[in-house]
């Protein structure tokens, strides 16, 4: 029986992660099928105005979860993509054509979960999903397929990009209108940067997100992205906590504070892209001072993640300041969870470049040690207590301002 995350004390919520997040039932037969339609489609030619690209890999987005529903991305990574533009002028017959092939494929074989492509809404739709169910067992996800420019075949993800890159993004590859629209080149990049998160974060993020598919169950739609969620979640443990082991309460009740103050969110973080570079310096300071609230994309500057719109913050936020007086937040003498202190820094518009210092030492840290990092190694705790000193003096990930 399914148990209401409200009614859950707050010294019992890594219990509920354990128990009820994720639902893993249906995830061998998923991870199986998708690793072979992947496979099948790299070995597929493509025909007409696309004919000289194919598809080098697949990769899978986070999936979310809702009463037996999940939805996720696929994206498709094409070779022979001269570079982003490329993505954007021809999206619309990139889909057509991967729609056909996969269309080819659902008749060729037969796979362990049912199989169905779903139609495009008109000849030129620049969307496709498919969808793979289990009907004995209520399950299905929703697939978007998303096309993307290869960026990891020019990009070591283990080390900080050369900012030349970043800067031509910014300068000629984007039309106006058009901000954001490549993020599915990046997904490697972003996806690295939660995976190498400790494994406790880790799992609160699984919270909050649960959380917030009950808040869009409830409310529906429009809500901010859950992406900014998760983000918000990593900052607020960055300038909160920052330690592998702590009160999974604290941090939960941390976020949804944070999603109450969404008026004050300037969020960034400068492990992919910084302020040494003169043009990305300033495209970055224009995008800081935009209407908050703020929270760039860290691996795609030109994504503010938190979107255009207030209004939906201004819903999930009241739906938050409710849920903070819910057994959730309290222990079982009544007292109330405190939460972390993250700190409110004055930036205005004059904003400092960030130092350097962290990521010169990151990038100078042996390949074995990124191998562990991204495990969630147990030298991890010790590295940030080495560096704590260096992270409260020189604010490296953002900022919540007043």
């Amino acid at each position: 029986m399914e148990q209401d995350l409200r009614s859950i004390p707050a010294s019992k919520l890594d219990k509920f992660i354990e128990n009820h997040l994720p639902d893993t039932s249906f995830c061998a037969d998923l991870r199986e099928t998708i690793d072979a339609l992947c496979a099948l489609l790299k070995d597929r030619s493509f025909q007409g105005p696309v004919r000289r690209m194919r598809a080098s890999k697949g990769v899978k987005g986070k999936c979310t979860a809702l009463k037996g529903r999940s939805d996720a991305d696929l994206v498709v990574f094409l070779n022979n993509l001269t570079y982003f533009e490329d993505r954007l002028n021809q999206q619309g017959v990139l889909i057509k054509e991967i729609k056909k092939q996969l269309c080819e494929i659902q008749h060729e074989r037969r796979f362990g979960v049912k199989f169905e492509v779903h139609s495009l809404r008109s000849p030129n739709s620049r969307a496709l999903s498919f969808k793979l169910s289990a009907p004995d067992l209520l399950k299905e996800v929703k697939f978007d397929v998303l096309p993307a420019y290869d960026l990891l075949d020019h990009l070591n993800i283990l080390k900080k990009p050369n900012q030349q890159f970043y800067a031509n993004l910014i300068s000629g590859h984007i039309p106006p209108g058009k901000e954001g629209e490549l993020s599915s080149c990046f997904m490697g990049l972003r996806k690295y940067f939660l995976n190498c998160r400790p494994t406790k974060l880790k799992r609160l993020i699984r919270l909050v997100t649960h959380w917030y598919q009950l808040c869009k169950e409830k409310l529906g739609d429009p809500l901010p992205p859950q992406y900014a969620l998760e983000l918000l979640t990593v900052y607020a443990w960055e300038h909160g906590s920052r330690v592998t082991k702590f009160n999974t309460a604290q941090g939960f009740r941390t976020v949804l504070e944070l999603v109450t103050k969404y008026k004050q969110l300037r969020i960034y973080w400068t492990v992919y892209y910084d302020f040494r570079h003169q043009e990305v310096s300033e495209y970055l300071r224009q995008q800081l001072k935009k209407d908050r609230p703020v929270i760039l994309d860290p691996a795609d500057p030109t994504r503010n993640i938190a979107g255009l719109n207030p209004k939906d913050w201004r819903r999930l936020a009241g739906e938050a300041a409710a849920w903070l007086q819910y057994p959730c937040f309290k222990y079982r003498d009544g007292s109330p969870v405190c939460s972390w202190e993250v700190p409110v820094r004055t930036c205005h518009h004059h904003l400092r470049p960030p130092t350097p210092l962290l990521f010169i030492y990151l990038e100078n840290l042996p390949t074995q040690m990124w191998s562990l990092h991204s495990c969630g190694g147990h030298w991890l705790s010790l590295f940030h207590s080495h560096l704590s000193t260096v992270h409260r003096f020189h604010g490296l990930t953002g900022c919540l301002s007043g």
